[in-house]
């Protein structure tokens, strides 16, 4: 009998994960990745042409030393030596940016911290259990569109300032909190009776909801410009402007030659 029961929690287990992965394949998870990827593709670009540049940078040293004063075969070695270990460097480097991600911080601007706070919660994902997932992923989805409307407003605007702080603060932080609980405790309820689990998933909920009445209430500010500009101009140069009429192409000419008979 429990090897039976055994066989049937360990094929409703896989059966979860499968559905899982699909639900994940066209979902926001898999665009989160897509955008993850590109921003690792524009970072390799990046490191890329850094290092092109200190090469050149050294040998062009290099060059200019041995127009004044032949640098001989140690010289040639010391140049290799040294373009060698910046390179290393700067790979290194640029491979501990792309494992870790921190969360944002407070003095990015504001298309800058979307991105930043777009990859870190897409690394922190697979540490949370599924319904904090499927929240991250609901946060997900609205960064995009957060992200055009953000990029266009001030840093000071408070709907913007309530997003950023939510963003580099309170979401990093509520996720920095889950993780320093060990996982033996995760499961016990508190005076409430909700688990350390449900905290999380509440707490990640009440940021989707927030993230995504600021992006509403960015996007109707845009849809409200528009349509006042739109009136604008329609008032000033439509059929019912002041300066709707046709214009007069002069003086009446039958009441001109009357007038000179």
């Amino acid at each position: 009998m429990t090897d039976v029961t055994d066989k049937v929690e360990r094929a409703i287990a896989r059966f979860d994960r499968v559905t899982r992965q699909l639900d994940n394949r066209g979902g926001p998870a898999q665009q989160a990745a897509r955008r993850e990827r590109q921003r690792l593709n524009a970072g390799l670009g990046r490191t890329a042409a850094k290092i092109a540049g200190v090469v050149a940078m050294i040998w062009i040293v290099a060059l200019i030393i041995g127009l004044l004063k032949p640098i001989g075969m140690f010289g040639f070695l010391a140049a290799l030596v040294v373009t060698v270990v910046a390179v290393g460097l700067m790979i290194e480097r640029s491979a501990k940016q792309a494992i870790s991600v921190p969360a944002p911080s407070t003095d990015l601007p504001n298309g800058a911290m979307v991105e930043r706070f777009d990859s870190y919660i897409y690394r922190t994902r697979r540490a949370l259990p599924a319904p904090a997932q499927a929240e991250l992923d609901a946060i997900s989805r609205i960064l995009p569109s957060l992200q055009q409307t953000l990029e266009r407003v001030d840093t000071l605007d408070p709907a913007a300032q309530d997003a950023r702080r939510l963003m580099s603060i309170h979401l990093p932080g509520l996720i920095d909190k889950y993780e320093r609980v060990p996982t033996a405790y995760r499961g016990e309820t508190d005076g409430e009776g909700k688990t350390v689990d449900q905290r999380l998933v509440e707490g990640l909920a009440a940021g989707r909801s927030a993230l995504g009445e600021i992006s509403e209430q960015l996007a109707r500010a845009d849809v409200a410009a528009l349509e006042t500009q739109g009136r604008f101009i329609r008032s000033r140069y439509g059929q019912d402007g002041p300066d709707s009429s046709p214009p007069s192409d002069g003086p009446d000419r039958t009441s001109q030659s009357a007038e000179n008979t």
